[in-house]
């Protein structure tokens, strides 16, 4: 049976589903005739997140971590299967608060390579997600579709902010990123990709996405345009 969602009406979920199958369909005979071949747009210049990320900048400075980050080594084989490129820091401003921060690119994000969600590797590391809710981090080069997540484990309460890119765009959703992804395929092109991360052990979810979007604005401030781009999708104001 068909059923109607709040936000249209039958035909209109059946020209949505037509559309994306013509073009699935359309990439399967692209990828027939031209295969891809060649990296998206500035892929060939290597990426050192490393030197792109500043260690300080607007309110906020890297603090050496303190514990070691103990990972499932299942789960560190997946990463460096997937990613060709990870890093993780931590952040402190003047009043203590603290930001993690998780970046992993890939080079090739087709196929078993896409990024994996957070949302799975949260639960896959033993945490809870309470909530899962899509939505817009406003930044003064424009807004960035993201996902936000509150992840429980024990006594640890971690809000999240989470958002992917495919080549020099972010994309929200598996049908968004597919499109994307497809339309490099038909190009020719092999899509990279990133998931940016920042989360907060914070008790207070409001409190913690409203620093971890001022966290994110400083940061991509702090950044050059090109890496902007790379970083969030965005380009000058």
């Amino acid at each position: 049976m068909l059923t109607r969602d709040s936000s249209g009406s039958p035909a209109l979920m059946n020209r949505t589903a037509l559309l994306l199958a013509a073009l699935m369909f359309a990439a399967s005979v692209g990828a027939i005739v031209a295969r891809p071949a060649t990296q998206a747009p500035g892929v060939q210049q290597a990426i050192s997140l490393e030197t792109m990320i500043p260690r300080q900048f607007g309110e906020w400075r890297e603090e050496p971590q303190r514990y070691a980050q103990v990972v499932n080594p299942q789960a560190q084989e997946l990463l460096d299967k997937l990613y060709s490129e990870i890093l993780a820091r931590v952040y402190v401003n003047d009043s203590g608060y603290r930001i993690m921060l998780s970046l992993a690119y890939g080079s090739d994000q087709r196929g078993t390579l896409r990024a994996h969600k957070p949302e799975v590797c949260y639960p896959a590391q033993g945490f809870v997600v309470r909530r899962n809710e899509a939505g817009l981090l406003a930044t003064t080069y424009g807004d960035i579709p993201v996902r936000r997540l509150f992840a429980t484990m024990g006594l640890r309460q971690e809000p999240v902010t989470y958002w992917f890119t495919v080549g020099d765009r972010a994309v929200q959703g598996s049908t968004h990123r597919r499109i994307v992804e497809l339309g490099f395929g038909l190009t020719g092109r092999i899509p990279d990709g990133m998931v940016f991360r920042i989360s907060s052990l914070d008790s207070d979810s409001s409190r913690a996405y409203r620093l971890q979007e001022q966290f994110a604005n400083q940061l991509l401030q702090a950044v050059s345009p090109a890496e902007r781009k790379r970083l969030s999708g965005l380009g000058d104001s």
